[in-house]
């Protein structure tokens, strides 16, 4: 059975709400909101802003609370400012004390956001949430450990697992070809605003041959496969236009074109493209395909191609992260725009692991390139057991609790995958879509954040249920009895 409405009695002036509504301490945002450490914070964070001069800033919750809802959503900036106007929870997330039909702020403002709280100020966020609640939980078992131990004895607790990744940004496929013809199109630009005011004095506009420089480009770049003497022959003489360009741009200079009538972005590329055919020309000497700090994209220069080795992504193009795991919290414990060996952080990790806990791990779990001599000979010291097989010759005779072993340390370290997974597919680890070095820093800091934030909100909503569940099963022996 069906009954139609009449969907014309339906308006934003009819729709009821309940009469004195509050807030429902069970929403998530709710529960979010009395786990991360927001006045702790407060101080630090005014320190980036002047008493005496300026407007007053936003504070500081509604500037990281907004940020940890663009993540955990997964929307952009300007959705995220739409869903705060509509959503009351939002605007308490973020610490408005009543509700309001207004935005609490532009979209750009965001950007802002990422460029206040750097890389180092967001992961003292994600530790120190974690920490607090840790220490709520584990109060009991400290207890039974301290009058367990003997004065002055301290083991080694816990485990730890290590592990890198990358997070891609958002960028094309860079190849030298396009790359140098994206270079060429900026010095065209360039000449033509540096030229506009010098135009009447000087005889003749220099000529740059963009038709010609891009048929050149498109008959290599139409082909499905162009042979590499094809692809090597189009690069020459892109970087031959390149060259004549930045030798008319430094020619304009002389003659009196002032740089002040570019435009930061501009100037920017300008730089930029220096750098970007001061390498390709390197490696069109040399024949080689690789230079040292390669710039990969000119909007974003700072990218760099890191070589991970991985099936269908051999090459990807972001930040390298390495990562630490300890119970199913994640924590960044180094970033870098430069492709590093990850093995060499092992050392710096454990010890921040017992300058944490006050303690070095009982095992540390890992893949093959962090199993070095240095690093097994480093944690045989300390008494900390170091994962997979040692080194040398396998044994002809493995005994069955060897072999289980082995087996429950790579079960235990896919704990650190599933976290990487959960990065990339849920939030946005798999696509950095920040366009600065320093927003893209802080972006991929609130995913690690907002990953930690997801899992402490799963387990007090699995502790509220099963509270729900006991008091209920309680109630219900206790009418039985009467």
């Amino acid at each position: 059975m069906y009954r139609k409405a009449d969907p014309s009695n339906l308006t934003p002036e009819k729709f009821e709400l309940p009469i004195g509504t509050k807030l429902s301490q069970e929403n998530r945002w709710v529960v979010m909101a009395n786990l991360i450490p927001w006045e702790e914070f407060e101080e630090e964070y005014a320190r980036l802003f002047s008493e005496e001069m300026g407007a007053p800033a936003l504070p500081f919750r509604m500037a990281l609370g907004s940020l940890i809802i663009k993540e955990k959503l997964g929307i952009s900036d300007r959705e995220t400012v739409e869903q705060i106007r509509e959503n009351p929870y939002l605007q308490y997330f973020i610490g408005l004390k009543s509700y309001s039909f207004e935005a609490p702020y532009n979209a750009s403002m965001l950007v802002h956001f990422r460029k206040r709280m750097n890389l180092e100020f967001v992961n003292k966020v994600n530790e120190e949430m974690v920490k607090r609640v840790r220490e709520k939980t584990e109060v009991k078992e400290e207890k039974s450990r301290s009058d367990g131990e003997e004065i002055g004895e301290i083991k080694n607790r816990g485990k730890l697992i290590l592990d890198a990744t990358c997070a891609p940004a958002d960028i094309k496929y860079p190849t030298d070809l396009n790359l140098l013809n994206q270079a060429r199109k900026e010095t065209e630009k360039i000449i033509d605003i540096l030229y506009a005011p010098l135009k009447g004095i000087l005889k003749k506009k220099p000529r740059t041959h963009r038709r010609t420089a891009r048929k050149e480009y498109l008959k290599v770049a139409k082909k499905r496969r162009p042979s590499q003497k094809e692809r090597r022959e189009a690069i020459e003489k892109q970087l031959q236009y390149i060259n004549r360009n930045l030798k008319h741009i430094e020619k304009l200079i002389e003659e009196g074109a002032k740089l002040e009538s570019l435009n930061k972005r501009q100037l920017t590329a300008l730089l930029v493209v220096k750098k970007v055919y001061e390498q390709q020309f390197e490696m069109w000497s040399n024949n080689t395909q690789s230079v040292e700090k390669r710039i990969v994209s000119l909007t974003q220069p700072h990218i760099r191609p890191i070589v991970r080795g991985k099936a269908g992504k051999p090459t990807e193009f972001g930040a390298k992260l390495s990562v630490s795991c300890v119970d199913n919290y994640v924590f960044l414990d180094r970033l870098s725009w430069e492709n590093f060996n990850e093995s060499g952080d092992l050392v710096a990790q454990v010890e921040k692991f017992k300058e944490t806990y006050g303690c070095y791990p009982e095992s540390v779990h890992v893949d093959q390139i962090y199993r070095t001599r240095y690093n097994r000979a480093w944690c045989k010291e300390r008494g900390i057991r170091i994962s997979g097989p040692p080194l040398g010759r396998p044994p002809k005779n493995v005994s069955q609790e060897q072999k289980k072993q082995a087996q429950e340390d790579e079960r235990f370290r896919n704990a650190i995958e599933g976290k990487f997974g959960q990065g990339k597919r849920r939030f946005s680890l798999n696509l950095v879509m920040t366009k600065l070095q320093e927003t893209s820093e802080t972006a991929i800091a609130i995913s690690f954040l907002v990953i930690n934030l997801s899992k402490l909100l799963r387990q007090f909503l699995r502790l509220f249920f099963v509270s729900i569940y006991s008091n209920k099963n309680k109630t219900t022996k206790g009418t039985r009895l009467l």
